[in-house]
């Protein structure tokens, strides 16, 4: 198997212009996110975020394939479903935005921290971006199922399927810079137009 970074589309890859964020591209590179969540190994473990994510991809998607002429891009899609009653591809957009900063911000809490182990890493990315977002409950379920996370070396093993580390944490971190961009840019645009708030 091709190491993860080969085998699906960099968010580095998603064409930012002036009109917004191309919506095939962005939705294809959330495609290839929810592959890293198998390798992060037992499905149960992170099945939450990765059914969320997934059902937020379809949502989004499902805009844009009934709406290819006014949805191509994310900001196009967002404004043309405004003026509609009912609103389900732009609260979809904003939940996935936030399984997206959750996931960027644990991996580059994983570049930073050379030091720490992963489920630490998920554990700040969770309290900053998720935590104020759910239940008592709820966040009693996540702490549990973050602290099944694999060791670090583990995941590097899975993510880089025999391929060198280096050439891992350069692509991680070209992807990690595309997909702060667009979660920065889609965040601020959510919340300037009262769409929604990541």
């Amino acid at each position: 198997m091709a190491p993860y970074f080969e085998s699906v589309k960099s968010f580095a890859d998603v064409p930012l212009t002036n009109e917004g964020i191309e919506t095939e591209s962005f939705l294809e590179a959330s495609d290839g996110l929810l592959q890293l969540f198998d390798l992060l190994g037992n499905g149960a473990v992170f099945g939450f975020v990765q059914s969320d994510i997934k059902g937020n991809i379809a949502g989004v998607r499902h805009r844009y394939e009934s709406t290819r002429e006014k949805s191509g891009t994310l900001e196009e899609l967002v404004r043309s479903e405004s003026g509609e009653p009912t609103k389900h591809a732009t609260p979809s957009l904003t939940r996935l935005i936030r399984g997206l900063m959750f996931t960027c911000r644990a991996l580059q809490n994983m570049q930073r921290d050379t030091s720490s182990e992963l489920h630490a890493c998920f554990k700040r990315s969770y309290d900053e971006v998720l935590r104020h977002h759910h239940t008592f409950i709820i966040r009693s379920v996540v702490y549990v199922a973050i602290r099944a996370v694999p060791r670090r070396s583990d995941f590097y093993e899975r993510i880089s399927q025999g391929g060198s580390h280096e050439k891992l944490n350069a692509e991680l971190a070209r992807w990690l810079e595309g997909l702060d961009k667009i979660v920065e840019r889609m965040r601020h645009f959510l919340a300037d137009g009262g769409y929604g708030r990541v």
